[in-house]
C-alpha cells in the first residue's frame, strides 16, 4: 500500500528496471502495457517544471503533455484507449476531481483530452491535456481499452498538476515572460526592512524547487481544517486561486490550525529560532515536515511572507513579497490610527489599541477575480501574519490592489484592513492627567510610505505606492479616503453624522476623521549628525523653526526608547526637557547624545530606537516630532574567481566587530539555493574592539544562472549582521 496526498493507491503492477509503470489492460485481447515513458525532460521544458526534483512528472494545467506507451502488441484500428485521472479522496466527476476520456484525433476539447501523437508498431505516443480550470494537486492516471469493463483499469502512475501562468485561459495567467521568470521561477529574492528613511535589503532563499518542497506544499493544503473536515469538497475547490491562496494565508501561520510558523514579537525565543536568524523558507518547511507538522518557532511578518511566497510560487501562482513602511494596524476598524501619548510623547500602551509598525511585509499574487469582475484582476494582497481574524480565522486576503486604491473596501476579502494599512490617517492625542484628551498636530500623511518590492530581473527596489493609493494629500486621495469611510460605515446615502468608536471607549463624529488638526506656528525635525552605528554613541539634534514674525517660547520634552519594529517600546533611554526661546523666523538646534552604554543592554535584534519631542508653545499649540532610527552595521561578501557548476570557488567575507569591547564565539552562517547543499557554519576568530577581519570558505555550485548567497555574522554579543551577494554561475565547459 502506498500513501499519496488525498488518496491511497493499491499497487497491482510491476516495475521494470527503468522505474516505469507496467500493467495489463485486460485478459481477453491479450494486450499489456510493458513500459511507460513520462518524457520528463520534454514535458518539463515545455511546462517550465524541469527544476522540480520529485520522481513524478510535474506539469501545468491547460497545457498538453506527452507520454509514450509500449504495448505487448499494436492496437487494432477500432480499439481506443480510455484514460482516467483522479485526485483526492472519493474522486468524482460531479466534483471535477475525476475525469474519464479517450483518445481521439481531435487536439482539444472542453475537459480532459487525449490525442494520438504517433504510433509505430506497438509503441504509442499520446498527448494528454487538462482544462485550464482543472483542480491542482497530485493525480492518479489509469488506462483501459474501450472494449474492456471499467474494473479492468490499470494504474500507470502519478503526476502533479499545477497552476499555469503561461496559459491564457488560466485565471493565474501572467502575460509578461520576464515577470513569469521573476515571480514564478526565481527561487531567491529580496525582502525590504528597516524604516522609511533607511530601507535595507535582506536576501531570502525561497527554494521552491528544492528537495521535498513540492510535497510539503501539497501537504499544507491537506493539513488545512477545510480538508480535515470535508476532504472531497476541499479538493474540488482547488481549481480556484482565490480559494487556494486563502487557505495558504491561514496555514502559513500556526493560529487556529497548527500551521507552519508560530509567531512571536517580543521577549526571548527559547525553544525555537529567532525570526531574524532565518535566511529562507526551505529550513522552515522541512522542519515543519520532520516535526510531524508541529509549528516551527518563530516567525515575524517577513518570515510569514517569505514562506507564503515559496508555497505559492511552488504551486504555480505568480507571487512577490511587498514591504509597507509605516504600516497601520487598525484594530478598531475606523480607518484611522489613534495614538495616545503623554507630555513627553511616550506612547500610552494601555490606551493605544491601534499601532503603526515601522514596516510590515505581505505578499501579492497575480490572478483574475472571477468573484468581483475583470476591473479587479491583477495583483491581490495576501497576508499570512496573524494580526486579525477574517471569517473567524487568522488570515488576510486576497484583497484586490485596484480595489484598495479606489477605496472599494466593501469587496472581498479584508479590504478595510488592507486599506487602513496603507492609507489610514495617523492621529495623535495628548492624554492629560484629568483623563481629558487633546488632538496634537502630527503628520497625517505618515501611513503607507515607500511600498516596495524587488525589481524584475534585478535586486533594486521598486516603489509601488502608486498602485495602492493616489498621491498622499491630493484631492483624489482625500476623495478616495472619504469614499472608503462612507462605504465602511454605510452612511453615504443618509448624510447623517455618525459616531465612530475610538480607543479607550471614546467616540468622534465620522466627519471629524476628514478634518486635519490645526497646523502650529513652529516646525521641528530631528537631524542625525553622525551615521548611527551599532556600538557607537548616537549624536542628533532637534531642529526647531519659528514660522512667525513674533518671538515664541517653547517647552520641549524629549524622550527616547529602544523599540521593536512594531514600534512597541522596550526600555526608555532618553528623558529630558528644554526651555527654548525662538526669535522671529529664528531656527535653533537642541543637541542630543545617547551613549552606547545607555542603550546596549536594551537594544533588540531589530536594532531600532524611537525618539519623540513634544513641543508645547506658549499659545497652547502642541507639536509632536518623531524619529525612527535603525543602527547600521557592516559585512562584505566577495566571490574570488569565476563560478562554474561542479567547480569549487572561494568566497571571502569581511566583517567588523561593531562594539568597543572584545567579542568571541562568533560564526558565519551561509546559505544559498544551487550553491550549497545545506546551511554552512564557519567559526570566526575572536575579534578585538571594532576589529575588521576576513574569513574564507569554498562553495561548489550545483546549478547555473544567477544564484543568491546569504551570509550572516551571528554573535551572542550583538544582533545578527546580514548580507548577501548574487553569484553568476556558468555551466561547466
Amino acid at each position: 500500500m502506498a500513501q499519496s496526498h488525498g488518496f491511497q493507491i493499491v499497487l497491482s503492477v510491476s516495475w521494470e528496471l527503468s522505474g516505469l509503470w507496467v500493467g495489463s489492460l485486460g485478459s481477453s485481447p491479450g494486450i499489456r502495457v510493458t513500459k511507460v515513458d513520462w518524457q520528463r525532460s520534454r514535458n518539463g521544458a515545455a511546462h517550465h517544471t524541469q527544476e522540480y526534483p520529485c520522481p513524478e512528472l510535474v506539469v501545468r494545467r491547460g497545457q498538453s503533455f506527452s507520454l509514450t506507451l509500449e504495448l505487448s502488441r499494436a492496437l487494432d484500428c477500432e480499439e481506443t484507449l480510455i484514460f482516467t485521472v483522479e485526485t483526492g479522496p472519493r474522486a468524482s466527476e460531479a466534483l471535477h476531481t475525476k475525469a474519464v476520456f479517450q483518445t481521439s484525433e481531435l487536439e482539444r476539447g472542453e475537459g480532459w483530452t487525449a490525442a494520438r501523437e504517433a504510433q509505430m508498431e506497438n509503441t504509442l505516443t499520446v498527448s494528454l491535456a487538462s482544462p485550464p480550470s482543472a483542480v491542482i494537486g497530485r493525480y492518479l492516471l489509469s488506462i483501459r481499452l474501450s472494449s474492456h469493463r471499467k474494473h479492468s483499469n490499470r494504474r500507470l502512475g502519478e503526476f502533479v498538476l499545477l497552476f499555469n501562468p503561461w496559459c491564457a485561459e488560466d485565471d493565474v495567467f501572467l502575460a509578461s515572460e520576464e515577470e513569469r521568470q521573476e515571480y514564478v521561477l526565481n527561487d531567491s529574492g529580496i525582502i525590504f526592512r528597516g524604516v522609511e528613511k533607511h530601507i535595507r535589503a535582506q536576501g531570502w532563499n525561497y527554494g521552491q524547487f528544492q528537495e521535498d518542497i513540492l510535497d510539503i506544499c501539497l501537504s499544507i493544503l491537506d493539513r488545512s481544517p477545510g480538508h480535515q473536515n470535508n476532504p472531497a469538497t476541499d479538493v474540488s475547490c482547488r481549481h480556484n486561486p482565490i480559494y487556494v491562496t486563502r487557505v495558504i494565508s491561514a496555514m502559513v501561520n500556526s493560529n487556529n490550525d497548527r500551521g507552519v510558523v508560530q509567531g512571536q514579537w517580543q521577549g526571548k525565543y527559547g525553544g525555537g529560532t529567532s525570526p531574524l536568524h532565518w535566511r529562507g523558507s526551505v529550513a522552515i518547511l522541512q522542519k515543519w515536515l520532520k516535526g510531524r507538522y508541529k509549528p516551527v518557532k518563530y516567525g515575524q511578518c517577513w518570515v510569514f511572507a517569505g514562506v507564503m511566497c515559496t508555497v505559492l510560487r511552488c504551486l504555480g501562482i505568480a507571487t512577490r513579497v511587498v514591504s509597507n513602511f509605516n504600516s497601520a494596524h487598525d484594530t478598531d476598524q475606523n480607518l484611522s490610527v489613534d495614538k495616545y501619548v503623554d507630555s513627553f510623547g511616550r506612547t500610552l500602551e494601555d490606551l493605544t489599541e491601534d499601532s503603526m509598525w515601522n514596516f510590515h511585509v505581505w505578499n501579492e499574487s497575480w490572478f483574475a477575480r472571477q468573484d468581483l469582475g475583470p476591473s479587479y484582476n491583477g495583483w491581490q494582497v495576501l497576508d499570512a501574519t496573524p494580526q486579525e481574524e477574517s471569517e473567524g480565522v487568522f488570515r488576510c486576503g486576497p484583497a484586490s490592489v485596484t480595489a484598495i486604491r479606489e477605496g472599494d473596501v466593501h469587496l472581498a476579502h479584508d479590504g478595510p484592513f488592507v486599506f487602513a494599512e496603507v492609507n489610514a490617517d495617523y492621529i495623535t492625542w495628548l492624554w492629560h492627567e484629568d483623563e481629558s484628551r487633546e488632538r496634537v498636530y502630527s503628520n497625517t500623511k505618515k501611513i503607507g510610505r515607500c511600498i516596495s518590492t524587488k525589481a524584475v530581473g534585478s535586486d533594486s527596489r521598486v516603489d509601488i505606492t502608486d498602485l495602492y493609493k493616489y498621491p498622499e494629500g491630493s484631492r483624489k486621495e482625500r476623495q478616495v479616503y472619504s469614499k472608503a469611510v462612507n462605504r465602511l460605515f454605510g452612511v453615504e446615502a443618509s448624510g447623517r453624522r455618525t459616531w465612530i468608536r475610538r480607543a479607550g471607549g471614546h467616540c468622534l463624529w465620522r466627519d471629524d476623521l476628514l478634518e486635519p488638526a490645526t497646523k502650529p506656528s513652529i516646525a521641528g525635525k530631528f537631524k542625525v549628525l553622525e551615521p548611527p552605528m551599532l556600538g557607537h554613541d548616537l549624536r542628533l539634534a532637534l531642529c526647531l523653526a519659528n514660522l512667525t514674525s513674533r518671538a515664541q517660547r517653547v517647552r520641549v520634552n524629549l524622550s527616547g526608547a529602544t523599540i521593536l519594529y512594531t514600534r512597541k517600546p522596550v526600555a526608555e533611554i532618553l528623558h529630558e526637557s528644554h526651555a527654548v526661546r525662538l526669535g522671529p523666523q529664528e531656527e535653533k538646534r537642541i543637541p542630543i547624545t545617547i551613549s552606547y552604554s545607555k542603550y546596549k543592554e536594551d537594544l533588540t535584534e531589530d536594532k531600532k530606537i524611537l525618539l519623540a519631542a513634544m513641543c508645547l508653545v506658549t499659545k497652547g499649540e502642541k507639536l509632536l516630532v518623531e524619529k525612527d532610527i535603525t543602527l547600521e552595521d557592516f559585512i562584505t561578501i566577495k566571490v574570488l574567481g569565476p563560478a562554474m557548476v561542479g567547480v569549487a570557488v572561494t568566497v571571502e567575507v569581511t566583517v567588523v566587530n561593531p562594539l568597543i569591547e572584545r567579542v568571541k564565539d562568533c560564526a558565519l552562517m551561509a546559505e544559498g539555493s544551487g550553491l550549497l547543499q545545506e546551511q554552512l557554519s564557519i567559526d570566526v576568530p575572536t575579534l578585538e574592539p571594532q576589529e575588521r577581519a576576513s574569513v574564507q570558505f569554498d562553495i561548489t555550485p550545483s546549478k547555473s544562472g544567477p544564484r543568491q548567497l546569504q551570509v550572516d555574522l551571528v554573535s551572542p554579543h550583538f544582533p545578527d549582521i546580514k548580507g548577501f551577494v548574487i553569484v553568476h554561475v556558468a555551466t561547466a565547459k
